[in-house]
């Protein structure tokens, strides 16, 4: 069994919950049901949860702060944020890698997001970066999964990334490359958001702060910030070229 707890300020929204993980995860046992974040803090000492469903946008607290309770070496447990349609949170979270669902809730994301609680590991590292995010820094932060770790990198410091099958290569500023499982479709909806990025190429998303030179000849390229080279499609060179103001 796994022990969950609820931290909602909505009576309707925490029995709704309950009564789903009560139907379709009987491995799931609620310890407790929290209406505001000073209870859920208590609770969570008193409970020691696995996994705590925590809503956002909360009166008095936001959810966000549960964090500033807890010193790092104390967040044993993984969080499932929950959250009304609010694009901006939810980039935000993307960008962290972070857990949610959104209100109201849908059995099958429910089910989805407690399979990952269960089969994978969760950064602690997300939660703070998740936090600076939503603060509105001037440069967010993007987990990235590779094999054997999980990176945190500073999305202005991405050169560009090429797909890679189903994998996708990730090159920084400093030249490091990083392989993720992650297809390149995902950064591209990801990236969306921010004007540098360009998808130059069905395989290439490229920052347009690097580029260096566009050459035209067999086919075109892109030779990129310490001589590296992107690829660039034929219909793609007039936006290219008014992204750029030339």
């Amino acid at each position: 069994m796994y022990k969950a707890l609820i931290i909602d300020d909505e009576k309707m929204a925490r029995t709704l919950l309950e009564s789903v993980l009560k139907e379709f995860h009987n491995d799931i046992e609620i310890v407790d049901s929290c209406k505001d974040l000073p209870t859920g803090v208590k609770s969570i000492r008193k409970n020691n949860p696995d996994l705590v469903f925590l809503d956002i946008e909360m009166p008095g607290h936001s959810g966000l702060e549960l964090l500033d309770f807890f010193e790092k070496d104390e967040i044993k447990f993984k969080i499932v944020f929950v959250t009304a349609y609010n694009q901006y949170a939810i980039h935000a979270l993307r960008l962290s890698a972070v857990d949610y669902i959104l209100k109201p809730i849908d059995v099958e994301e429910l089910s989805q997001a407690i399979d990952r609680f269960k089969t994978s590991k969760q950064a602690k590292e997300s939660y703070q970066i998740l936090k600076q995010n939503l603060a509105g820094v001037s440069s967010p932060k993007m987990a990235i999964y590779t094999v054997s770790s999980i990176k945190f990198i500073e999305i202005k410091d991405i050169i560009f990334l090429k797909a890679e099958g189903s994998y996708t290569l990730i090159t920084l500023k400093n030249q490091t490359v990083l392989t993720t499982s992650k297809a390149l479709k995902f950064y591209d909806d990801l990236l969306s958001s921010y004007d540098y990025f360009f998808r130059s190429h069905k395989s290439y998303i490229i920052n347009l702060n690097y580029v260096r030179e566009y050459i035209k000849a067999d086919g075109g390229s892109l030779i990129m910030e310490g001589e590296l080279t992107a690829g660039i499609s034929i219909d793609k060179s007039d936006e290219l070229i008014r992204k750029m103001g030339l």
